[in-house]
C-alpha cells in the first residue's frame, strides 16, 4: 500500500519555523518528483514548494521564495520543507505529493499519490 504521511506541522507565532516531513512507502519514490502543496479555507490548492527525483531542481511560489526551503532524502525515502519567518498568510493544511515523472509541475492533478495533510497555523 502506498503512503505518504506528513509530520511537523502546529502552531506557530509570526516570524517563527516549522519544519515539515513526508515520509513515503509502499514504492520507490526516489524517481518520483515531490510537491508540499497547501490549500486555506475556501481557497484553491496551490504548489507550494516542489523538487525533481534528483533534487537538482526545485520550485517555489513567490509567496514563499527565500523563506521556504524543500529538500530530499532518497534514500530515507522523505521529503522536507523548512519554513522559516511564517506570516499568518502560511497558514493552511499542507500536503505532500507525489508524481510519477521527473518534473515538477503546479497542478494538483498532475500528481499521482497524496498525504493526508498536516495543519500549519501562523498567529500574528
Amino acid at each position: 500500500q502506498v503512503q505518504l504521511v506528513e509530520s511537523g506541522g502546529g502552531l506557530v507565532q509570526a516570524g517563527g519555523s516549522l519544519r515539515l516531513s513526508c515520509a513515503a512507502s509502499g514504492r520507490t519514490f526516489n524517481t518520483d518528483a515531490m510537491g508540499w502543496f497547501r490549500q486555506a479555507p475556501g481557497k484553491e490548492r496551490e504548489l507550494v514548494s516542489g523538487i525533481s527525483w534528483s533534487g537538482g531542481t526545485t520550485y517555489y511560489a513567490d509567496s514563499v521564495k527565500g523563506r521556504f526551503t524543500i529538500s530530499r532524502v532518497n534514500a530515507k525515502n522523505t521529503i522536507y520543507l523548512q519554513m522559516n519567518s511564517l506570516k499568518p498568510e502560511d497558514t493552511a493544511v499542507y500536503y505532500c505529493a507525489s508524481r510519477r515523472g521527473v518534473g515538477v509541475h503546479t497542478t494538483p492533478g498532475m500528481y499521482d499519490y497524496w498525504g493526508q495533510g498536516t495543519q500549519v497555523t501562523v498567529s500574528s
